[in-house]
């Protein structure tokens, strides 16, 4: 089976890279880390299948696989989606847009090596692989994280959920506070998706509009308090909220 690895984790994609080659009936034959870099290697390498991940810079995943539908493809490979979320809305989305199976984060790489092998002699079906997780144990941070923005309602195919997760991991890791948004953080998560930092700034605000309209605006609302009644919250004002609720996880 040849493999093509779709995800913005570069360590990942070389432990993945680095398991499948002590296994001979498993060909890793390229790995892309972000969207529009996958499409041109399925295009280019055709392969049997694609781990596909969802959250990724410039075209997401569902970006992909909504491309893969309209594309003319000599040879369409199978679609195994892995990623953090586990909503039954996903779920819904991935298999109407072709998927072909579900797996989500984290998960054993022997279970996922099962899985594919039985994946790629079975007829495509969409399973949500809740099996393979790992075992439990507390959640990381970027875990903790991620569970917050779903809880939310923040839609992971748009650009700010991974502008946001990523904001809220630096205010973690390297202590960045409100006030250094413009001057550090803004500028340091354009320079890794490749955008400004307007960009930036309207793709967080545009997905917290999002998850205000049609997510869960009542779980921001006390996210935020005593500071966000009716109006939706400051881009800062909810990093630095996500920020305590994680650590207080």
């Amino acid at each position: 089976m040849r493999i093509l690895i779709a995800d913005n984790n570069v360590e990942l994609c070389q432990v993945l890279q680095q398991f499948f080659a002590l296994h001979d009936d498993l060909e890793v034959v390229g790995a892309a880390h972000d969207g529009e870099q996958a499409l041109r290697e399925i295009q280019r390498l055709e392969p049997d299948l694609v781990l596909l991940d969802i959250t990724m810079p410039y075209l997401d995943g569902i970006g992909v696989l909504e491309a893969l539908k309209a594309m003319s493809l000599r040879k369409k490979p199978k679609v195994f989606v892995i990623t953090a979320f586990g909503s039954d809305h996903l779920l819904s989305r991935l298999l109407a847009l072709g998927a072909d199976y579900f797996l989500v984060k984290p998960f054993r790489l022997e279970i996922l090596l099962e899985r594919l092998r039985q994946f790629s002699s079975a007829p495509g079906k969409m399973i949500v692989g809740q099996e393979a997780a790992a075992e439990d144990g507390p959640l990381s941070m970027d875990q903790k994280v991620v569970q917050i923005l779903h809880k939310m309602g923040v839609p992971p195919h748009f650009k700010g959920f991974a502008y946001l997760r990523d904001a809220v991991l630096m205010y973690l890791e390297e202590g960045y506070y409100a006030g250094g948004l413009t001057k550090e953080m803004y500028p340091a998560l354009a320079e890794k998706y490749n955008t400004t930092m307007s960009g930036v700034e309207a793709g967080i605000r545009n997905a917290l509009a999002a998850a205000w309209k049609n997510g869960n605006a009542e779980f921001i609302k006390k996210l935020c308090e005593p500071y966000c009644d009716d109006r939706m919250p400051t881009n800062s004002l909810i990093i630095a909220r996500i920020v305590e609720g994680s650590l207080s996880l």
